[in-house]
């Protein structure tokens, strides 16, 4: 198990280098890689670069050059958070974040402080009274909920935008990849979290070891999402668009919203702008010659649907009376979804069953009988 754990150290190490020299020095992938991820990998290598040393013995095989794996571990929330917010809204650097570091600098202070500087019989006196152990367990607490608060904070993040999308596209946009990230990061600290409780029961050993393999897998994650970022950058990059302002300064009366409700009835029945698969609510209320927060507000107070559930509406509509029509007879579901404004099967798929409840080919069958 110890050999394994080696070469995976290795492995993280070699490869963390090879990313930040990519970083450092080709200005074409540079662009590519996120700013905060090449943070993440520098402070990887240097925790990674102790369990080296450790490993191989230059120094001779001392638990002090361990220390410097534990560097890493209150940047990876942080890091993660900032990585999501400014992925999802192209958002730069700015110093205002570095108060997001404040922690792991004043840990890493406390590990030098603590336990780097003193000497071997100081910190042998701290084990035999136990006082290591307690002092150890308190300050993994405390990181891990600290990251997995991060974590969380970079979930919602992620769902809020996700969610807020609705309102502004007719369409949907591929943001699996960036939740399977934050899915896989998640996991780790759950795992991380049980082990911790197992140590507390006084299982120690088996956090120690088990938690090496959860630091290298947040680690390898990283990294393997860094080089995803260089190679594929396409996949982290989500569709930008104008958040919509709050309407609570409309002017517009209930009797004027009721008007506007039919005559956007009328533009849809007529001229089908839904049929763009790329229609956007900015473009929808230009054409109505609304602004994009009094369209907003028709759909929420007049409508009760959001800009991607009134469209995709639509769209279902158009979809029946397509299927009805024996010129189309020969398309599939899918190819008539494409031809009434869809352009995922499985949004079409989704908005099928939440409008009609059921499947379309449950749908048309019933239809049949």
């Amino acid at each position: 198990m110890q050999t394994l754990l080696n070469q995976f150290v290795y492995f993280t190490f070699f490869q963390s280098l090879f990313l930040l020299g990519i970083y450092l020095f080709s200005k074409k992938n540079r662009k590519n890689i996120n700013g905060y991820v090449a943070f993440l990998i520098f402070v990887l290598l240097l925790g990674l670069s102790g369990r080296v040393l450790y490993i191989s013995e230059v120094f001779g095989k001392t638990h002090r050059l361990i220390a410097f794996s534990e560097f890493a571990t209150l940047f990876f929330g942080s890091t993660v958070f900032l990585f999501t917010r400014s992925s999802l809204e192209n958002r730069r650097f700015s110093l205002k974040d570095l108060i997001h570091f404040i922690p792991g600098v004043l840990y890493i202070l406390f590990i030098v402080g603590y336990y780097m500087l003193p000497s071997r019989e100081i910190i042998q006196e701290k084990v035999n009274s136990g006082e290591l152990f307690k002092v150890v367990t308190l300050i993994i607490g405390i990181s891990l909920i600290f990251n997995i608060g991060y974590w969380f904070f970079s979930l919602r993040y992620f769902l809020r935008f996700r969610e807020n999308l609705k309102n502004e596209l007719s369409y949907t946009v591929k943001t699996q990849f960036f939740l399977n990230f934050l899915m896989a990061i998640g996991l780790c600290l759950v795992v991380w979290l049980i082990i911790y409780f197992i140590s507390i029961i006084g299982l120690p050993k088996i956090e120690r070891q088990a938690r090496q393999f959860i630091w290298l897998g947040i680690a390898f994650i990283i990294l393997f999402i860094s080089y995803y970022k260089m190679i594929a950058p396409e996949l982290f990059k989500i569709k930008q668009v104008p958040v919509t302002k709050k309407y609570a300064q409309s002017k517009l009366s209930t009797s004027d919203l009721e008007k506007l409700k039919t005559q956007l009835e009328m533009l849809m029945q007529e001229k089908k702008p839904y049929l763009n698969n790329k229609l956007l609510k900015a473009e929808l209320a230009e054409m109505l010659g609304l602004s994009n927060p009094e369209l907003a507000r028709l759909l929420n107070e007049s409508i009760g649907m959001n800009f991607f559930e009134y469209v995709n509406y639509y769209r279902i509509k158009e979809f029946v009376s397509l299927a009805q029509n024996n010129k189309y007879k020969n398309l599939t579901f899918y190819g008539l979804a494409q031809e009434a404004g869809f352009n995922s099967k499985t949004t079409f798929n989704k908005s099928f069953k939440k409008l009609m409840g059921t499947s379309p080919s449950e749908y048309f069958n019933k239809e049949l009988q």
